[in-house]
């Protein structure tokens, strides 16, 4: 089993940037690939970056690629995404998810262990 716990979420105007995280506990963190995905109101939950074991490859939705990036610490058993130019469109819960497997995955019923989710709010 893996424990995953996110946060740093929260209000932010337009333009603005925030930095998530979630911390994993259980299992060896590093041999999971991990996953940011989110859900706005009304909307599928959609697939936003994920990062391979080792931190070497990631892979990001066309609509996040060049604001956010995505990074682990495998010694702090963390991963991260960082958030720049941030748009109210990027509204949503914030999920952080583990997958077994090495390789970046962008499809949801991959992973095996999803977080409680944080809540990032873009006001114009």
């Amino acid at each position: 089993q893996v424990q995953l716990v996110e946060s740093g979420g929260g209000l932010v105007q337009a333009g603005g940037s925030l930095r998530l995280s979630c911390a994993a506990s259980g299992r060896t963190f590093s041999s999971y690939t991990m996953g940011w995905f989110r859900q706005a109101p009304g909307k599928e939950r959609e697939f936003v970056a994920s990062i391979n074991t080792s931190g070497g490859s990631t892979y990001y939705a066309d609509s996040v690629k060049g604001r956010f990036t995505i990074s682990r610490d495998n010694a702090k058993s963390t991963v991260y995404l960082q958030m720049n130019s941030l748009k109210p469109e990027d509204t949503a819960v914030y999920y952080c998810a583990a997958a077994n497997g090495a390789f970046t995955m962008a499809v949801a019923r991959f992973y095996d262990y999803w977080g409680q989710g944080t809540q990032v709010t873009v006001s114009s």
